[in-house]
């Protein structure tokens, strides 16, 4: 089965515009064009729905499209794909520790703000 940019954009709920942005930037040198018009498929959908992953968890463009042709590089796919992959996997651990931090921080001060708030006017 085929798929339009535009029903692209509905199933990945990207706007046609970030899709061919994507595709501007080499993140989509798989996708197939017709006649000009570019054509997807399942596979290049799943492609998408990962390279909306590894963007919105903080991978840089510029690091996804030396993902991207790494992974279409027949030579080095599995080495070095995963080795972008894992370096990325241990960044996103560290921002959800760091996230986890500020979390507790943010739990501590809701559980404690009341009492400080009410011990400081308590001496006034």
């Amino acid at each position: 089965m085929t798929y339009t940019i535009s029903q692209v954009a509905q199933k990945t709920n990207l706007s046609i515009f970030t899709i061919r942005y994507y595709d501007k930037e080499g993140l989509l040198p798989f996708v197939d064009r017709h006649n000009g018009t570019r054509v997807f498929h399942e596979e290049d959908i799943d492609w998408i729905d990962l390279i909306c992953c590894l963007k919105n968890t903080g991978m840089p463009i510029k690091e996804i499209r030396t993902f991207i042709q790494t992974c279409t590089d027949n030579r080095a796919v599995v080495e070095k794909g995963l080795e972008i992959l894992v370096r990325h996997k241990e960044n996103v651990q560290r921002q959800m520790e760091e996230t986890r931090r500020h979390l507790d921080t943010i739990e501590y001060k809701i559980a404690h703000l009341p009492k400080m708030y009410k011990e400081k006017f308590a001496k006034l």
